[in-house]
């Protein structure tokens, strides 16, 4: 997500904001009518881009997830693909369209138009934090998703300064279940798509202190 938004005169419509988007060179993220710059953008409010953990973190996801769903109904997309949630009104200004770092998508998968570049249907979605970003993604992003995501089985939160994720599981029976994983011997379930990521998968190559490696729940 965006660090602040983008300094403008008036909310932007769905369609104003899709217009911009697609002209532009630089990712940008869609929330009730404000368009906020992605991180890494070449905006002097982003030129910090992201953390070399933060991108390890998404590569090793990745790698781990996108390995495990060879063979199956299920991909893998990266953080370049859009995700559309709420209901869609051309000319509103409520709604959010976000980049988040990694999405699976099981069977066809479905677009807000034929551009082809925002997905509606979405199973798991997977979001690293940052200090910037963790607030959103921890409010409006979780309750929008909760809400607005009928195909949403899991959202995956991911700590970067210790081995820490917080999953959010939609059962058969309709229910939000959370669970948090705290340590390197945990491991991350998600059965939507038959996968297990070990967090010493999740974290290879970053190095803690030795309080935060052995953090037990």
């Amino acid at each position: 997500m965006a660090i602040a938004p983008i300094r403008q005169p008036y909310r932007f419509t769905v369609e104003e904001y899709l217009t911009f988007e697609r002209a532009s060179e630089e990712r940008h993220e869609y929330l009730d009518g404000i368009i906020y710059p992605m991180a890494g953008s070449d905006s002097p409010q982003t030129m910090a881009g992201e953390s070399e953990d933060h991108s390890t973190i998404c590569m090793n996801l990745s790698v781990s997830l996108g390995s495990q769903l060879r063979g199956t109904p299920c991909r893998a997309f990266s953080k370049d693909t859009k995700v559309r949630c709420g209901p869609y009104r051309s000319h509103t200004r409520e709604g959010l369209y976000a980049y988040p770092d990694l999405v699976v998508v099981c069977g066809p998968s479905t677009y807000h138009d034929q551009v082809r570049d925002v997905l509606l249907n979405p199973t798991v979605i997977v979001e690293v934090l940052s200090p910037s970003t963790e607030a959103i993604d921890r409010g409006d992003k979780l309750h929008r998703y909760r809400r607005w995501l009928p195909t949403l089985t899991d959202y995956v939160l991911v700590a970067q300064d210790r081995p820490l994720i917080d999953h959010y599981h939609h059962t058969a029976a309709g229910v939000w279940v959370f669970e948090t994983l705290e340590g390197l011997h945990t491991v991350l379930h998600l059965p939507s798509i038959h996968c297990t990521v070990p967090l010493t998968d999740v974290y290879e190559r970053l190095v803690f202190p030795p309080m935060a490696e052995d953090a037990t729940p």
